[in-house]
Order: C-alpha cells, then sequence, then structure tokens
C-alpha cells in the first residue's frame, strides 16, 4: 500500500515540477505576427531573396545599423572610415563575434560573403556593384576597393539584404541555404522554418554585440520566438484578441479601435516607412495612353480614402516615395493629386465618352479593366474604394482578389491593369526597384520600362560622387517617372503594432526607424 502512495506523491511532484518548467519556458516565449505583406517570404537567404521578414533582421546582424532619425551607427563594426574622393570604405570589425555554426566573424569571412553576394548576381546585387574589391587588412580591418563612388553604401550595409552570412555554410548548402539551415551572426538563430505557416527563432546563448540602439546588447531577453505568417488582418486580430499571439508587427487602420476596445492590449506606433498605391500597367490598354494612366492616378482621392479607409491615421501621398525622404521633394506639377476635372477632360480627350449606365465607351466597347488586390480585409476595403472613385469618372474596374502569399507570383505574368499594393523601404532607391525596366513583372508591377527614366535612373543610381548629388539625381528621377503615371500614389501609413501588455514589456524608447533587433533585445515577457 506504500508504494502506490509513494508512487502517487513522486508522480504529483513530477507534474508539479513539469508544470513548473512549463510555466517558466512560457515566459520566455513570445509568439509574433508577420505583417501581411511579409506572409509567404520563401527563403532566408539575404543574398538571393527579392523578399525578406523581420525574423530575417534577428537571424543575421550586419555591418552597421540606423537609428530612428535614419543616421549610422556602429554593429559588426566597430568603425569606418570613407577616402576623401570614395574611392574606398575601411570598417574596423568587432572581435570575439562567432556565426551560430561556431564560424568565426573576421575580415576573411567579409570578404567571402562580399564575393558571394556579387557573384550571385541576384535582384540585390546592386548593393555591392560599387565594390570592385575587398582587400583583408587584418584580422578584424577590411577595406573596400570601390570602383565609383557610393554615397548609399552604408544604407545598403544596413539593409537586411545585407546581413551578413557565414560563407563556408552558404557553399557547402547551396539553394538549401535560407530553407533548412542558415547561419548569421544574429541574437537569434533559426530552429525551424515552413514556408507560408511558421518560422520559431531560439535565443543566441553567445551574443553580446547587440546594435548600439539597444540598451541591451545581449543576450536577448526572451528565449523563443514564433513568428507566425496569416495572411488575414483579421484573423490575426482574433487570435491576438483570444490569446493565441502575444504581438502584431502590423495593424490596419481599421482594426486599431476592436484592438483599443480590449483592456490587456496595447498599441505601439512607430513613423511609417509604408506607402500605398495604385501600380498602372503601361503596355496594357488602354493604359498604354498616357492619357488614361493620368485620367486614373487622378481619380484617386486621396483624402477620401484617408478619412474613410483608414480614419484618418496616417497621410495621404502624392509621390511614390515617403515624405520623410527629401528626394521625395518634386515640384508640384510632377505630384499627384485627386482631380476629378482633370480625368473627365482625359478621357473626353482620348475619345472616351460617358454612357448611360456612368461606363465611359469608345467604339461601342466600354472601359473596363481588372483590378487587382490581395485577400486581406483593409486591401479589400481600400480596393472597393479604388472602385467607386475610378466608376465616377466612367472607369468600371473589375476587382479579382489573390492570395495575400500567391499576388507575386501572378504580377510575374504581366497581365495585371491596374492594382492595389503597398511597399514598406526608406530609402530612394526604391523607384529603381519598382520602375527599373529590366525588373519587368515584379517587382516592376507596372511594367514601365522608359528610355529617358533609364537614362535618369543610370544617373541615380551610379552617376553620384556624393549624398547631395545623389539626392539631386534620385529627385529628379522620381519627379519623371511621376510624369509617365505608371502608378497613383494613395496613403502613407504609420507603423501600428499591436501587442498583449498582460504578457510582453516593451522597451521604454525604440532608437530605430522599425520594430527590429534593437527592439528585440530589449523586449521582455513579463513572469
Amino acid at each position: 500500500m506504500t508504494f502506490p502512495f509513494r508512487k502517487t506523491l513522486l508522480s504529483a511532484s513530477v507534474s508539479l515540477a513539469a508544470l513548473m518548467v512549463a510555466q517558466a519556458a512560457a515566459a520566455q516565449e513570445a509568439v509574433f505576427v508577420m505583417a501581411t505583406n511579409e506572409v509567404g517570404a520563401p527563403t532566408y537567404n539575404p543574398i538571393k531573396a527579392t523578399m525578406l521578414n523581420t525574423a530575417t533582421g534577428l537571424i543575421f546582424d550586419r555591418l552597421v545599423s540606423q537609428a530612428a532619425d535614419l543616421s549610422y551607427r556602429p554593429w559588426l563594426a566597430e568603425s569606418w572610415e570613407e577616402a576623401p574622393d570614395g574611392m574606398s570604405w575601411t570598417f574596423r570589425l568587432k572581435q570575439g563575434v562567432t556565426y551560430h555554426n561556431g564560424e568565426p566573424f573576421n575580415a576573411a569571412a567579409v570578404k567571402a560573403w562580399i564575393e558571394l553576394f556579387k557573384a550571385a548576381q541576384g535582384e540585390n546585387a546592386y548593393m555591392a556593384e560599387a565594390i570592385a574589391s575587398v582587400e583583408v587588412v587584418d584580422d578584424h580591418t577590411v577595406r573596400f576597393v570601390m570602383s565609383r563612388p557610393e554615397p548609399n553604401l552604408l544604407y545598403n550595409l544596413s539593409s537586411t539584404f545585407m546581413g551578413v552570412v557565414e560563407p563556408k555554410s552558404y557553399v557547402a548548402l547551396g539553394d538549401n541555404y535560407g530553407v533548412t539551415e542558415v547561419y548569421g551572426t544574429g541574437a537569434f538563430r533559426l530552429d525551424s522554418f515552413t514556408i507560408g505557416q511558421e518560422t520559431i527563432l531560439l535565443r543566441n546563448e553567445d551574443y553580446v554585440w547587440g546594435p548600439a540602439e539597444a540598451a541591451n546588447h545581449g543576450p536577448a531577453k526572451v528565449a523563443r520566438l514564433t513568428f507566425r505568417e496569416i495572411p488575414e488582418d483579421s484573423t490575426a486580430f482574433l487570435e491576438l484578441k483570444t490569446g493565441g499571439v502575444d504581438f502584431l508587427l502590423s495593424v490596419p487602420a481599421d482594426l486599431i479601435g476592436e484592438v483599443e476596445k480590449e483592456p490587456n492590449l496595447a498599441i505601439l506606433t512607430l513613423p511609417g516607412q509604408e506607402l500605398w498605391y495604385m501600380p498602372i500597367n503601361v503596355t496594357k490598354a488602354p493604359f498604354d495612353d498616357i492619357r488614361l494612366r493620368e485620367a486614373a492616378a487622378k481619380a484617386i482621392n486621396q483624402d477620401e480614402i484617408l478619412a474613410a479607409v483608414f480614419g484618418g491615421a496616417g497621410a495621404v501621398a502624392d509621390t511614390f516615395l515617403i515624405s520623410a525622404l527629401p528626394e521625395s521633394h518634386v515640384a508640384e506639377s510632377a505630384r499627384i493629386a485627386y482631380d476629378p476635372a482633370r480625368a473627365n477632360a482625359l478621357l473626353d480627350e482620348a475619345g472616351w465618352t460617358m454612357g448611360p449606365d456612368g461606363v465611359r465607351l469608345k467604339d461601342g466597347q466600354p472601359l473596363k479593366v481588372s483590378l487587382w488586390t490581395q485577400s486581406d480585409s483593409i486591401f479589400r476595403r481600400l480596393t472597393e474604394v479604388v472602385q467607386a472613385q475610378l466608376k465616377a469618372v466612367g472607369i468600371e474596374a473589375e476587382i479579382t482578389t489573390f492570395d495575400s502569399s500567391m499576388i507575386r507570383d501572378q504580377y510575374k505574368t504581366g497581365e495585371q491593369q491596374l492594382a492595389v499594393r503597398s511597399y514598406n523601404w526608406d530609402n530612394a532607391d526604391i523607384v529603381d526597384w519598382f520602375f527599373g525596366g529590366d525588373r519587368l513583372g515584379y517587382p516592376n508591377v507596372s511594367m514601365f520600362n522608359d528610355p529617358k527614366a533609364e537614362e535618369l535612373r543610370t544617373a541615380a543610381m551610379t552617376g553620384a560622387k556624393n549624398s547631395d548629388e545623389r539626392v539631386a539625381n534620385f529627385t529628379a528621377y522620381h519627379e519623371y517617372v511621376l510624369t509617365q503615371f505608371p502608378m497613383a500614389p494613395i496613403y502613407q501609413p504609420l507603423q501600428v503594432m499591436a501587442y498583449n501588455a498582460d504578457r510582453l514589456a516593451m522597451p521604454p524608447a525604440i532608437d530605430a526607424p522599425a520594430f527590429g533587433a534593437a527592439a528585440f533585445l530589449d523586449l521582455e515577457v513579463k513572469e
């Protein structure tokens, strides 16, 4: 009789201990939901990817980081020096840094990484294009010898796309690098990755070299991060509300009020880096006529959209760049704003006359076009408003909805006419990315390939000797693109996030352009 009793006590003790361990483990875990525009990233390979997500920036450190004021700070590089003529950069590297697989981070590793980056000749190769060669000065000093001055080099090096990979594993794993395994020097290492579903990261226990913007340089205070991919914003909100997740990395304006109703949930905002717009396919009739493109662009009432769809949170957009960038300061005549009188006049001039049902006709054919969007609720709602605004000037747009993770592949067909989409970037080179003539389909959804634009693009990307020249060149390039109406700007949101305040303690300040590595190092899970 005694043995069963003792066994029962032992079982109870083990169960209690297991429960305590489970509770302690839960206190060290947090579950995040990716922004919808990050859903479907197929790889964590920053060299070859055209799309990366927030988790990427936790796996890979960069040589430099960016503060909230967009200045550059030390990270894997302790300091740097640019030659007066811009033809070389010398970086002094932090010592004692290792990759997740134990390989040392040093000058030889940086040289091998840059050479791999350039050799891949992927979509991101332009970021290192101006680096002619890399010289190892000593074990912790590296010099980039330039083929031309590159005023944007520090920005490129701070980008997630230039996360510093471990060269030996990159070569050994080939196409599996970033899918089955991936090794950086970041505060977290990859545990598992299911494309389109979730990513699990585990704390790098050896990490003590966080960016200057973080109060905690490492290890991170949270042991395990799960990033779920939920393409529907309302579904993600319900998960947050019911405790299935702890943090939404993006909250659309129409859900902010719902978050604020919940006593245990809180909103976190940062200045926006995103821009919503309507790409116009310049190769598809009727939009091969610039008058039709301008008419469609000027049918969009940005102020109405800001108020009705986004509740006044954020700002209207009238160029392709976020207003914080100096290259957005184009001539007033190039800015694209709501002008229904001009839109109607252009459609009349092009021979499209208003029909009895409010749809314009030409040669007996109605002015009907396709309008693509993605499946999450805020995109559908915005697209319906855009559809109504187009109809007000006589353009009937039929909405086609694609799953958020699949729409990029659809763009590659080049069959779109109009669409509603967004990007998240805080550098003027996004104009090159979305309107470069060698990237038709995706990311150049507008299929824009204009000889004068290409000349201006070359000057913007490679023709500047210093930052001031680069700003001037990009402003001219951006301004010309706007005058050709391959898109209509719509909206600039704030970065709005939501979290369970009973579970998570936010850093007192986030000195970074986005909720990234610095914020994750300072984030705490409440006991």
